[in-house]
């Protein structure tokens, strides 16, 4: 079984834009209009940037929000249902850019982020590029901003074992060559909700990857995704643990073991930390949940001791449950 799907080169002969901006898209039409008007403020013309909604058979017709930029906006349909990580390769496999920019129907951009970008690839060896990002609500009331992973633009140094240890870099930020994803084919179906951290690992293994320091991307944190079944059940933590695996291979060899450790350990951290935020609100058997996950990942000296500032009596409930 092929769990990560070849994108094929663009057919010769066939007009060639330098940007693809794949929008894949699932009940998220309600901010649809504001990703797509993020991005045609910015729109250098047909010519140069190709714009497509690509929809998992939604039911809140995003279509109707296309029809506003009829002509100036692409929409493909999918016949039915077929999960975020298909979707998600249908956007590359439909791109006809020489840089693709997935860009999820409830995210945006700043103005800038494409002149930004560009320049990136003038290095020829550069496969990738990215921004840092805002995370932002509901209602688009920013929250946090991505750190700094350099003090200037540039290839970013000792990139693989940075992006190894855990997920630094949403999607609405990157920027990755076609002819890239060519080459190393689309995004695994063995990842889950965490697809996105194993490709941007595996291209930082083939590749240059460059960063700019502005923050131009806007990443919204939905509270329905906060309360989704991989996050209460665990499963969005088992997933993460895949890719650590998934990852290992990607590594210096001489380094494997003590990375792969390390982020099995970050993995478990953070859903400790998690675990504490679900107990706030209330949720106890999301909370219950994390715990368990984050002990099957790691039994670190840092892992028990995360441990511990959870709360002895839900630790106890969590690992008899398990």
């Amino acid at each position: 079984m092929t769990h990560r799907p070849p994108i094929e080169p663009v057919p010769v002969g066939e007009s060639r834009p330098r940007w693809s901006v794949m929008i894949p898209t699932y009940e998220c039409a309600g901010y649809l209009a504001e990703t797509l008007e993020s991005v045609l403020a910015q729109d250098p013309g047909p010519e140069r940037m190709q714009v497509e909604v690509v929809d998992d058979a939604s039911s809140d017709d995003p279509e109707w929000v296309v029809r506003r930029h009829e002509g100036r906006v692409g929409f493909h349909r999918q016949p039915r249902n077929v999960g975020h990580t298909a979707n998600l390769n249908t956007c590359l496999a439909r791109a006809r850019g020489e840089l693709v920019h997935v860009l999820h129907g409830d995210d945006a951009v700043r103005p800038g982020y494409y002149a930004a970008l560009e320049p990136a690839f003038d290095d020829p060896e550069v496969g990738a590029a990215f921004c840092r990002y805002v995370a932002m609500d509901d209602a688009g009331r920013w929250t946090t901003i991505a750190p700094l992973e350099a003090g200037e633009d540039g290839v970013l140094d000792g990139w693989l074992e940075r992006i190894a240890l855990g997920q630094r870099v949403q999607t609405p930020a990157m920027v990755v060559r076609r002819s890239l994803y060519e080459r190393l084919g689309g995004f695994d179906d063995r990842a889950g909700d965490a697809e996105d951290w194993e490709m941007w690992t595996r291209i930082a293994a083939h590749a240059k990857v460059w960063h700019v320091v502005e923050p131009l991307a806007l990443y919204r944190v939905r509270s329905a995704s906060l309360s989704r079944g991989t996050l209460r059940t665990g499963e969005h933590v088992r997933n993460l643990r895949r890719v650590v695996e998934l990852n290992r291979e990607l590594l210096p060899p001489e380094r494997q073991e003590a990375l792969n450790a390390e982020a099995l350990e970050v993995v478990a951290l953070t859903a400790l930390k998690r675990a504490r935020r679900l107990l706030a609100q209330g949720d106890r058997p999301a909370a219950r949940a994390q715990i368990r996950e984050a002990l099957r990942t790691s039994r670190s000296p840092a892992v028990l001791a995360g441990l511990t500032r959870v709360g002895a009596g839900e630790a106890r409930r969590a690992l008899r449950r398990g």
